[in-house]
């Protein structure tokens, strides 16, 4: 008695499954060495960034003022800060501080890169949030920011309201 699959008909559907085969076999051997591959660490882990240390600088007055923040990346691949806001103000956005013959002034900046398992610190003298037409604000008020990444989404943090020259 002669088999099934050694009947004319049968003999299409076996040379497609051996043909089939192939591709199924180099599909599973590749998916097991990325998942091996992810499972060792050797894929890296994405951007996440922490927010330490936010504060913002009373203003005199009514006058414009400078929230700073320290930004620390956990993960291996760079991550931008994109953009700011402060609902509680007028308006936000990043500038730098930029020093030419003995004069400072502030240039505003589109974006800033945190660095892959590093971090990013804004200072008086380098990188700050300008916060515009500020809320009535005391020392120990706090601010609401929100910190928008290219890559981690959107922060939410409170900045402390600080004397000048005070870090926190």
């Amino acid at each position: 008695m002669k088999t099934q699959l050694s009947s004319p008909a049968a003999r299409p559907l076996v040379a497609t499954a051996r043909a089939a085969a192939v591709p199924v076999i180099a599909c599973a051997v590749a998916l097991g060495g990325l998942c091996a591959w992810t499972a060792s660490g050797a894929a890296g882990r994405p951007a996440a960034i922490e927010v330490e240390g936010p504060r913002v600088l009373l203003p005199f007055g009514t006058d414009d003022t400078a929230a700073f923040v320290e930004l620390r990346n956990t993960g291996d691949v760079d991550d931008e800060l994109v953009g700011v806001e402060a609902p509680t103000a007028g308006g936000a956005m990043l500038s730098r501080t930029v020093v030419k013959d003995g004069a400072g002034s502030m240039r505003m900046v589109p974006a800033a890169t945190v660095p892959a398992n590093g971090t990013l610190e804004m200072s008086p003298h380098t990188l700050d949030i300008m916060v515009a037409s500020p809320p009535r604000l005391r020392v120990g008020d706090r601010l609401p920011l929100t910190l928008r990444f290219r890559d981690s989404g959107t922060v939410r943090v409170e900045a402390v309201v600080v004397r000048p020259g005070n870090r926190g």
